[in-house]
């Protein structure tokens, strides 16, 4: 068996991938409500021999699928997404990510590439919102996995690289109502605490590196101009490029928050309205070998660049934990960027369906290399051990 075999057979059955991820390009699910996606997903998981568990972690639409060969050997996860944006569908790719995750893992499985050990899909809803790679982390569902792996379409090559770490701030402001023009002195007006927030984040960006990231919107400002306003909320993403920095911004933003409930007289309730994220630490090592496949499989290496910052990732907090890699494949005539109407329409075409087969074979591949080169997953184990220390 060898690595060519693999695409090879990836290939000999691409019209079964197309019409699962084409399913669920058609049918575009939010956060925690992707039903129809998990179920074509774990359906075909279950006709390749996995066993699979459905609402895990809490998460109606999570679940996790094993291969087991019968053999001690390592573990290989690759983790699948599905959820589509709101008002945009599958604008991100998430309807490619998934299938090329299960792809992998079948091909890998099917081929006879697994001689021990086991391979595990995670199915991670909500990546955009509140991403189950989060409790997946904390309830310990990478315990005694090797290495984690998924792909993501975009409108280039690109290498495993960096995400911010993140953390959603909610500020909701009590004040007191009254009319605004007969008897303003008797109200206590709570989007003036608000506003005061805003300018006081505004001040603070003098203070902080150049990695941080803070920026908000006005949930609520009232009801009507001449009614002072006894409710209003602000929401923040506060973020920066490493988790023990974004602490400390964190901190500051809660106490102009306080700071401008103080001033104005308002009652204050801080709270997370998204779960926090992580940054992204990428296991160079593992990232070298997907590389390679890319380049093997024939793309250039000059068209491959360096890992960028795309915001924030769930797979941060995964990436603390196990050693794991996030690169980007090119999808073929697509200069747009993730999250408009035209990337969505370009991974619901052929343009899409050619990105999947390809990504799909590239992270079989790169898992083909671990375990069939004990050195390789040595090697990955012993970056990841250092970078913890």
């Amino acid at each position: 068996m060898t690595k060519e075999s693999i695409s090879t057979w990836i290939e000999s059955r691409r019209d079964e991938w197309i019409t699962v991820s084409k399913h669920i390009w058609n049918h575009p699910e939010l956060g925690n409500q992707e039903y129809e996606a998990m179920k074509s997903l774990t359906e075909l998981l279950e006709r390749y021999g996995f066993t699979v568990e459905r609402g895990v972690a809490g998460i109606p639409t999570a679940f996790r699928a094993t291969w087991d060969s019968g053999a001690a050997g390592p573990t290989l996860a690759y983790l699948a997404e599905y959820d589509a944006l709101a008002g945009l569908g599958h604008a991100c790719g998430h309807n490619i990510i998934g299938v090329m995750s299960v792809t992998a893992a079948i091909a890998l499985k099917e081929t006879g590439a697994v001689r021990s050990g086991k391979l595990v899909v995670l199915g991670t809803p909500a990546e955009e919102t509140n991403g189950a790679k989060v409790p997946m982390t904390e309830q310990g569902f990478f315990h005694g996995v090797d290495a984690v792996m998924m792909a993501h379409p975009y409108k280039a090559w690109e290498r495993s690289g960096a995400s911010m770490a993140i953390e959603a701030l909610q500020f909701s402001y009590g004040g007191k109502a009254a009319h605004a023009a007969a008897n303003p002195q008797d109200g206590i007006n709570a989007l003036d605490s608000v506003i005061q927030l805003f300018n006081s984040v505004n001040a603070l960006r003098q203070h902080v590196t150049p990695d941080v990231r803070i920026h908000g919107v006005i949930s609520h400002g009232g009801i009507a101009p001449n009614v002072v306003p006894d409710f209003a909320q602000a929401q923040f993403y506060v973020r920066a490029a490493e988790k023990s920095t974004l602490h400390g911004v964190v901190d500051k933003v809660r106490r102009a928050g306080e700071a401008a409930a103080l001033a104005m007289g308002c009652t204050l309730d801080i709270s997370n309205y998204e779960l926090s994220y992580d940054n992204m630490i990428t296991n160079q090592t593992l990232s070298d070998l997907f590389t390679a496949n890319l380049i093997e499989l024939g793309v250039n290496p000059a068209e491959i660049q360096s890992g960028l910052d795309h915001g924030s990732l769930d797979l941060g907090n995964v990436s603390h934990v196990v050693p794991a890699v996030h690169p980007y494949v090119r999808v073929p005539d697509c200069p747009y960027d993730l999250h408009t109407q035209e990337f969505r329409e370009a991974v619901g075409d052929d343009r899409g369906m050619e990105a999947l087969v390809f990504g799909a074979a590239a992270l079989a591949r790169t898992g083909w290399d671990l375990l069939s080169d004990p050195a390789h997953l040595d090697a990955v184990r012993e970056e990841f051990n250092a970078r913890k220390h």
